[in-house]
């Protein structure tokens, strides 16, 4: 039997990833999907024991390229929930397919997680928030052009090529946040292709149309996680002051050592968010 392309057979390929997830793992049903983008993954050291599997050994997985981004999804069990954590992610900007990037989320889903949390690091458009520290995402725009939703209607139970967005970021989720920590603020980010840096007008049109945070991931997934009626956590780590709101010269580099410089205290934190995700769930064990 040939494998599903993610092109013209994205929902199938993502069943085909999740029995093989399934196999590696020896876990037949997972929970929660968490997405560690750039300055995140060290909340994977917290998280003990687990199965690893790389994802150039899952079906419709191409290896990360980009930088602080591995290519390995853990099943972990966290509270007796299934937790799948992501290290690392595929762009837009590496050259793939909309439902590629969407690939992830969409084989959590099938491998039985309802809820996400994607996590990146963000430019921001406002200079009182200090760098190092996460940011809250409300809401999103895409100008990345693409939608992993183009083309032909999904076959029923799916739902249709017309997903309702209106609430995609899950508002219960947000005040679970702000109970674990009340200090972070929150914004709408402003999803862009990438891989270059917005210019200095980019950000001013983005700060024109509501958003407060830039980057180049997040709104693929999210667009596929609603569409797939799953829960979402959007979380941006603050690493740059956006093109134009400082005279700073922007770099890859820059961004990672921000996200170097606070890994322990954003890993926590993500940490602290999983467990109370867990201790909310009526598959916990706390929740016989």
């Amino acid at each position: 039997m040939s494998t599903p392309s993610p092109e013209s057979d994205p929902f199938e390929l993502a069943h085909h990833a999740a029995r093989t997830l399934a196999e590696r793992t020896g876990r037949d049903r997972h929970d929660l999907f968490v997405v560690l983008g750039s300055g995140w993954a060290h909340v994977a050291e917290l998280v003990q024991g687990g199965v690893d599997v790389a994802m150039g050994d899952l079906p419709g997985f191409p290896t990360p390229s980009a930088a602080g981004h591995g290519g390995v999804i853990r099943s972990v069990e966290v509270n007796g929930l299934g937790v799948l954590l992501a290290l690392g992610r595929v762009h837009l900007y590496e050259g793939h397919h909309p439902n590629t990037v969407a690939h992830g989320v969409r084989t959590a889903w099938a491998a039985g997680c309802d809820t996400v949390i994607l996590t990146n690091a963000a430019g921001i458009l406002n200079r009182d928030w200090p760098l190092g520290r996460p940011i809250v995402i409300t809401d999103h725009i895409n100008f990345t052009g693409v939608s992993p939703l183009t083309g032909l209607d999904p076959e029923p139970p799916l739902q249709g090529r017309f997903a309702d967005m209106t609430a995609a970021y899950t508002p219960a989720l947000r005040a679970l946040v702000r109970r674990v920590e009340p200090s972070l603020p929150e914004a709408v980010y402003a999803g862009f292709r990438g891989p270059q840096f917005e210019t200095p007008a980019e950000v001013r049109m983005a700060g024109i149309v509501g958003a407060s945070l830039v980057g180049m991931s997040t709104v693929t997934e999210a667009i596929a996680a609603s569409h797939l009626r799953m829960k979402i956590l959007g979380l941006s780590l603050a690493t740059n002051l956006a093109a134009g709101v400082s005279d700073e010269p922007l770099s890859g580099d820059h961004v990672l050592t921000v996200a170097r410089t606070h890994a322990a205290w954003v890993a926590d934190l993500l940490h602290r968010i999983i467990i109370e995700i867990a201790s909310e769930s009526p598959r916990s064990n706390r929740n016989p």
